[in-house]
């Protein structure tokens, strides 16, 4: 029968060692080889899965709250137009005036914030922090400009993103006859 060569990792090493290092080099309990700590790669492992662990819980959470912001700001976005829209529609048929580019409607401002503010208490804006009507007027007498802001939370609180920030949107809208 043949002898399986030994299967013990000490036999079968140089005798420089591992990696050649003059750690490696070091000789105890005769001929045999003293594997020392620094050549070993016992446990290097788990400090990499912990930090790739936090790593990837950091850029969830960041990509939560920055998802979070953006549809925050879309929604807020979205009632502006609305806004917008219902306050290029304030104005009566008397105050349609033929132009050498047709019919133009003439907007009044103290309308145009009349009109905003009876569509965000018609709908429902319960869902947004500290909704505040910045600006509804109308600067050229053709179109509505609105002006929206609230506060937006982020929806996992951590030390890498604010408690909170103002959104801001502003939106322009006008009427037009064909």
């Amino acid at each position: 029968m043949t002898a399986w060569p030994s299967s013990n990792l000490r036999d079968r090493l140089p005798r420089g060692g591992l990696c050649g290092s003059r750690f490696c080099r070091t000789r105890s309990c005769g001929d045999r080889l003293c594997l020392d700590r620094l050549c070993r790669d016992e446990g290097s492992t788990l400090p990499l899965i912990i930090f790739y662990a936090a790593l990837s819980l950091v850029l969830v959470l960041l990509v939560v709250a920055a998802t979070s912001l953006y549809l925050e700001r879309k929604r807020l976005l979205t009632l502006a137009d609305g806004a917008s829209l219902v306050g290029a529609e304030a104005f009566n048929l008397d105050q349609v005036k033929l132009t050498a580019h047709g019919y133009r409607p003439t907007l009044r401002s103290r309308d145009v914030a009349s009109a905003v503010r009876d569509y965000l208490n018609d709908n429902p804006v319960e869902e947004f922090q500290s909704l505040h009507v910045d600006r509804a007027v109308s600067i050229d007498g053709r179109s509505a400009t609105v002006e929206l802001s609230a506060w937006w939370r982020p929806p996992v609180l951590s030390l890498l993103v604010p408690s909170g920030l103002r959104i801001d949107v502003t939106s322009v809208a006008r009427s037009v006859f064909s």
